[in-house]
């Protein structure tokens, strides 16, 4: 039984918030959409099944998904590797209890927003030690207002492992550690994202500019770092791909050299600034203008920042997720200003600025709210497959089925973590698959974006987010869903004829 007094107690826990509280709001906030969104796209396809063979195959090459769906370029495995070495205790215990393949993705996927969120603890640490505890309080709550950061920091995404790295390196150029900020950018370029050569060279000017490095250290610094890069990636992927290969070299010549990346979809040059910004930083996006006329010293830190988003304006093809590593020090630069007004807030003309923001921190936790919702609606064939799982267990079926899932549904919430053990015997990706050819197919079951196939009856539909409408009265912003993933059954089974399944519209 303890003795320890409650006062000591009392302070022990005061001090474990005023160090972790903060990490705890965010760390919340991450494993609130890892649980209700546990599903992936096809942008974390690779990483996602990679942790999976990792964790299942083991040593088995040959039975990786990636030999059978290399995708259009290759990646790394590196971060996965990573992901799934502080995994494998959890997993092992999963399996010891017997619990379902499913749970194994709740748990890469904390570990990620883990070590994602203690990179940001990092740079965290930094600024409050340079702007103080109410700077590092208005970061926190800037940040847990918006959806991205949060959402995606559990998400396997290349350009997720890359910023963890750009975190660190954020938090070493803070810190004066320049050449630590160097190491961490080169890697992140190297290994998992080729364009985050376009912030390295802009922070690496910075630095040279400032006289925080000279050029003759700064080579040989970027010099060795590269070979030992370049060597990591290229000894473990060599292994992981069976086949000699740099992943990011292959990235680089495929959207820049090439120019393909354009074929997923262009946007005019300003629409990070006009679209992407908006969207990722809400409230923090016109307080960080205002941070950078209120604070001269966060000048040398967002100018370098904001040229990497210009210079990556010039490429076509454009997604949020491609400049989400520039979202921490815009939240800096709109900490600073919501400080300065908090401040003030009881002075003239800065109480109504002051209302202002603590409104538009509302309305910016209602937009989240908001994208939480259609995000939660926007993975509908994994929300399909578990209702297959459950539905066939409901109607005792029993025997070997066989799944087919198409490429419609491998890209929108399906992974290797998704599949469960015997009577599900098979599942198949096969592709090229016409909708006239399946009746000639064995396969028990099809998940698929057609409502009607030859030799199938279609016994559910699953409805996924369509779009916004805007609307007056209340709620003012209204989800529209439609009919986005539909089960099949085999006609030729008569236990799935005579079966009591929804149906479909």
């Amino acid at each position: 039984m303890s003795t320890e007094k409650p006062e000591a107690m009392n302070y022990k826990s005061s001090k474990f918030l005023q160090h972790y509280g903060w990490d705890l709001l965010l760390g919340s906030i991450a494993a609130f959409y890892v649980f209700m969104v546990p599903y992936t796209k096809v942008e974390e396809s690779f990483n996602v099944q990679a942790m999976h063979d990792v964790l299942y195959h083991r040593l088995h090459i040959e039975r990786y998904d990636h030999l059978e769906f290399p995708g259009v370029v290759p990646r790394t495995f590196i971060g996965a590797l990573l992901v799934s070495l502080f995994s494998s205790p959890v997993i092992l215990a999963m399996h010891i209890l017997n619990l379902p393949k499913l749970y194994s993705l709740f748990a890469v996927r904390m570990v990620l927003g883990c070590i994602i969120l203690s990179t940001l603890r990092f740079f965290r640490v930094q600024v409050r030690r340079i702007f103080g505890y109410q700077v590092e309080a208005f970061f926190v709550t800037l940040t847990a207002c918006q959806f991205h950061m949060l959402f995606y920091c559990t998400r396997p995404l290349p350009n997720i492992l890359a910023s963890g790295l750009v975190n660190l390196a954020y938090g070493f150029w803070l810190k004066g550690h320049s050449y630590q900020t160097l190491r961490c950018l080169i890697f992140a370029t190297i290994v998992f994202r080729c364009d985050m050569v376009l912030l390295l060279g802009p922070i690496g000017l910075e630095l040279l500019l400032s006289k925080s490095i000279s050029l003759w250290e700064a080579i040989k610094c970027c010099i060795s770092t590269t070979l030992l890069c370049i060597g990591l990636t290229i000894l473990v992927d060599t292994v992981m791909w069976q086949n000699f290969l740099w992943p990011e070299f292959e990235v680089f010549w495929f959207n820049s050299i090439l120019n393909r990346s354009s074929e997923w979809g262009t946007h005019a040059f300003h629409w990070y600034f006009t679209s992407a910004l908006p969207r990722a930083l809400l409230a923090a996006y016109p307080l960080s203008m205002l941070g950078l006329l209120l604070e001269r010293r966060i000048l040398r830190y967002i100018l370098p920042v904001l040229s990497f988003i210009l210079l990556y304006s010039k490429l076509p093809h454009k997604e949020l997720r491609f400049i989400i590593g520039a979202i921490p020090f815009f939240n800096l630069s709109a900490a600073i200003a919501a400080t300065r007004l908090y401040n003030n807030r009881k002075k003239g003309v800065w109480k109504w600025f002051y209302f202002v923001m603590i409104g538009s921190l509302v309305v910016s936790l209602g937009c989240s709210i908001v994208m939480f919702l259609a995000s939660y609606e926007n993975y509908p064939s994994g929300y399909a497959l578990k209702d297959l799982h459950w539905m066939a267990r409901e109607n005792n079926s029993s025997k070997d089925q066989w799944v087919h899932i198409d490429t419609f549904s491998a890209m929108n919430g399906i992974s290797r973590f998704c599949e469960n053990n015997l009577p599900w015997s098979r599942y198949s990706k096969e592709e090229g698959i016409a909708t006239t050819e399946y009746r000639h197919k064995n396969f028990t079951y099809l998940l698929n974006e057609h409502s009607n196939i030859d030799g199938f009856k279609c016994l559910h539909a699953v409805d996924g987010f369509s779009r916004f409408r805007i609307q007056i009265g209340f709620p003012p912003i209204l989800l529209l869903k439609e009919p986005r993933v539909f089960i099949h059954g085999n006609m030729n089974y008569q236990d799935i004829l005579h079966s009591n399944w929804p149906g479909c519209p």
